[in-house]
């Protein structure tokens, strides 16, 4: 065994140096997830960065829409004994205050893509419920994850255009997972290729002000919760609502599943149910080019070799819109009450479902 800096502090989970982890499970992860944008569609900014520990890569992307534009930076490299360290060629995340505020950085590159910005949230750091799924006697999902809305300050350079990056106008959510789910080079399929392959999803962070709305839910090929939750969290720190079991009704743009509009019903228990009216206002196809799952050669903890290596991909749309499907990131502007609000809305409609024609 090897130490790292964090074996000094006393924070041991398990009778490991704590770059191992619990599990022998090659896809056990730890991520980081943020978004940047104004709610409007002037522009959407991604930016992922994991550690794979039991496949000894750690590896980051950032992509940003832009205009006609959609740009991609990633980068890979052996994840080396000291998992403190978030350096992977251009990027790295720092933790200023941890739950709170954070540092997000991709230096200038030959890529056309940079930025320097500070996360500070907007409401407390809040904990989904365990994501646990067994497809064929095999757990492929096992995963906890915290959320938060928040602001931005700082700059993003987009080719020669530099934008200035203010909390009174810059926005997002952010994510922290971390657990078991696919990484990785695809593996034997066996058994697995029973599935039916559906995975029926949305996960929707939104911030008004002085309080978020946290909503996701998963469904089966059935129409069966996988997950759900539903929680309304206020920036001043009082107790987190439950808002009951959400109902999602998506309107789906003609002969495709690209949503154009959506509405969500919250029955909170004792309460007067609502409904959320959700409109995506500047969709990022999330599986082009960061590593979620289309492309055989960069996927999330895919060995790239020792590194770092940094790649650049630019796509043009509409001209290759065709590389456009999958998981769909989009600024989100939702309304309710009188109230209106922006966040992400995060969807994805694969295979069979009761909600679609047979």
């Amino acid at each position: 065994m090897v130490l790292s800096p964090l074996d000094d502090y006393p924070i041991h989970q398990a009778a490991q140096v704590m770059r191992h982890v619990a599990t022998s499970d090659r896809n056990f992860y730890d991520r980081y997830y943020f978004n940047c944008h104004a709610g409007t569609d002037e522009l959407m900014l991604i930016v992922g960065l994991g550690q794979y520990p039991n496949l000894g890569v750690t590896d980051a992307f950032a992509c940003v829409r832009h205009q006609d534009l959609h740009r991609v930076v990633r980068a890979s490299r052996e994840l080396g004994v000291d998992r403190l360290d978030t350096e992977i060629g251009p990027f790295r995340v720092e933790v200023i205050e941890g739950l709170k505020r954070l540092r997000v950085v991709l230096e200038p590159n030959e890529h056309g893509l940079s930025f320097d910005l500070t996360w500070e949230g907007t409401i407390p750091a809040t904990l989904e419920p365990r994501h646990f799924v067994r497809w064929q006697e095999r757990v492929v999902f096992d995963s906890v994850r915290l959320a938060q809305t928040g602001r931005w300050s700082g700059t993003i350079t987009v080719g020669e255009q530099e934008l200035a990056i203010t909390p009174d106008r810059w926005q997002g959510t952010r994510d922290r997972s971390w657990g078991v789910r696919p990484v990785g080079e695809p593996e034997p399929p066996g058994i697995q290729a029973k599935n039916a392959g559906t995975f029926y999803w949305l996960y929707a962070p939104m911030s008004f002000g002085d309080h978020a709305i946290l909503c996701v839910i998963q469904e089966d090929e059935r129409g069966r919760r996988v997950l759900e939750a539903a929680t309304r969290v206020w920036s001043d720190g009082r107790e987190e609502e439950y808002l009951g079991r959400p109902e999602y009704r998506p309107v789906y743009a003609p002969g495709t599943r690209d949503v154009v509009e959506a509405t969500i019903t919250f029955s909170p228990p004792g309460g007067k149910p609502f409904d959320v009216h959700c409109t995506p206002v500047l969709p990022v196809h999330l599986m082009a080019g960061t590593g979620y799952g289309l492309e055989p050669g960069w996927k999330h903890g895919m060995y790239q070799g020792e590194g770092p290596v940094v790649q650049g991909v630019t796509y043009t749309l509409p001209k290759d819109v065709g590389r456009m499907w999958g998981m769909v990131d989009a600024v989100g502007r939702f309304e309710y009450g009188g109230l209106t609000g922006h966040g992400l809305f995060e969807y994805w409609a694969l295979g069979p479902h009761p909600s679609f024609p047979t």
